[in-house]
């Protein structure tokens, strides 16, 4: 188990570089209400679009690496529903038996919805008909479609998936499916398949902080679908950086399955 630990940092650690706010000089995100000294006001209200919806664009960050490791942290063991399946995958992941088969030791993608929670920022992008999310960690990106399209039937699995969104109120709801069962959940090891359908609730508070609420819906692995809630924070004031994994990855020679 000590090894398990240790893995679980080294992955964390990899993804907490700090940014070089400084590479950009004198960059201030425009639109910004600001204090008298200049700083973003970050409990101001909420911004808002043309169409009078929340504004969600800026770039956000995860309040550390809480649930980089543990999606289910603020839950009690016997409050997730695994099915035989899933609970056998994920104990072989927490005790070792799997672990260097985590996507990230290995330079490949997270997944959803274990990349929001990647301690890196991510870039959000409003646009008609179209939201991106633009992911620091591994350079990654995500469409979201909100013309009203349907998810695809059929669609061809894929690592983060295809994803719509639509407006309830003042939360934006994303729902995506089409995942491969290649990715985890988390970095202990939670698992999902390729039956896996995320909903994302993107809830704006004020100007600086968001409620991001995430269900995980898998039949093949959970008995039923259940529900963690993130806190990113906006990040004013910078850019996201070039994120490469696999240019020099040193990782996998110092990771110990058992």
């Amino acid at each position: 188990m000590r090894t398990r630990w240790a893995l679980l940092m080294v992955a964390a650690m990899a993804l907490q570089a700090p940014m070089l706010k400084a590479q950009w000089v004198k960059v201030q995100t425009p639109g910004m209400p600001r204090t008298a000294d200049g700083k973003v006001n970050l409990s101001a209200p909420t911004p808002k679009s043309a169409d009078g919806k929340p504004d969600l664009s800026g770039i956000w960050e995860p309040d550390g690496v809480k649930y980089l490791r543990n999606i289910a942290s603020d839950l009690k063991p016997e409050d997730i529903p695994f099915k035989p399946a899933g609970l056998a995958i994920f104990n072989a992941r927490k005790d070792g038996e799997r672990a260097l088969e985590e996507p990230d030791a290995h330079c490949l993608p997270q997944g959803v919805p274990k990349i929001d929670a990647a301690p890196v920022p991510f870039k959000i992008i409003e646009t008609p008909g179209l939201i991106m999310i633009l992911y620091e960690a591994f350079n990654l990106y995500r469409q979201i479609f909100t013309d009203g399209r349907e998810l695809p039937k059929d669609p061809n699995p894929s690592w983060l998936g295809y994803s719509v969104g639509k407006w309830q109120g003042d939360t934006l709801v994303v729902d995506s499916t089409g995942f491969n069962d290649k990715t985890w959940l988390d970095s202990m090891g939670y698992p999902h398949s390729d039956a896996l359908h995320v909903t994302e609730r993107f809830h704006r508070k004020d100007v600086g902080h968001m409620e991001l609420q995430i269900t995980i819906d898998d039949p093949k692995m959970y008995t039923k679908p259940w529900t963690i809630t993130e806190d990113p924070h906006l990040l004013p004031d910078t850019e996201l950086l070039e994120f490469i994994c696999n240019e020099n990855n040193r990782d996998l020679p110092h990771m110990i399955s058992k």
